[in-house]
């Protein structure tokens, strides 16, 4: 087993409260038959790409939430940006629910960021599961849980030694903070996270960095 697939494969062992695991759980609501199996294989297959590739960014963000990487198995994508998702990185990548797309402020947000940026940028999570409210599985708990950031940041240092990107950007304050006290010698960033009236400051932000305008 490679190092990605073993990877993948481990995070289907990730078992938190209130958090939903787009890897191993299904969502009997929008799932399709075998959809824990299809995000690991999206995610199998970027992961391996950008292993193969130079990796100049890896934008990192908080957690999933219930409209975007809980239904793909991709951080920052929804139903609509899944397929450019897989094309950014010459990979298929199958869609895991059913029923009419359904779109997330914040993907929609960082494609629109990504747009002109010929870059070779990762996105990942510190929590890579969904984390929601007691009893709401499709809410997003606007915090995590010092196990659950724990164990996250572990996962990401994996994926920082794997990919060797370049630069890390930290999409909002609590993923930034996490990677500036990881001992990993690699140029870091932090930008406005593109939720709660954030993306105005978010693009003007990434724009800035990546020198657009």
């Amino acid at each position: 087993m490679g190092l990605a697939e073993d990877f993948v494969d481990r995070l289907r062992g990730l078992a938190f409260e209130d958090a939903f695991n787009p890897y191993t759980d299904t969502d009997p609501t929008h799932d399709v038959d075998g959809a824990p199996g299809k995000r690991r294989e999206n995610l199998l297959a970027v992961i391996e790409s950008a292993s193969a590739q130079r990796v100049d960014d890896m934008w990192v963000g908080l957690a999933p939430g219930h409209k975007g990487a809980r239904r793909t198995g991709l951080a920052f994508t929804d139903d609509f940006t899944l397929e450019r998702h897989g094309n950014r990185w010459g990979v298929r990548v199958e869609r895991p629910t059913h029923g009419k797309l359904i779109s997330e402020d914040s993907a929609s947000a960082v494609w629109e960021a990504l747009d002109g940026i010929e870059g070779k940028v990762f996105f990942w999570n510190v929590f890579p599961m969904h984390p929601h409210e007691p009893g709401d599985p499709l809410s997003n708990r606007s915090y995590v849980r010092s196990a659950e950031r724990d164990r996250g940041k572990g996962l990401l240092g994996e994926l920082i030694v794997e990919l060797k990107p370049q630069r890390l950007i930290g999409v909002g304050n609590v993923a930034h903070d996490v990677m500036k006290k990881m001992d990993i010698g690699v140029e870091l960033h932090k930008v406005r996270h593109p939720s709660h009236g954030g993306k105005p400051e978010f693009l003007s932000q990434i724009r800035r960095l990546y020198r657009q305008g």
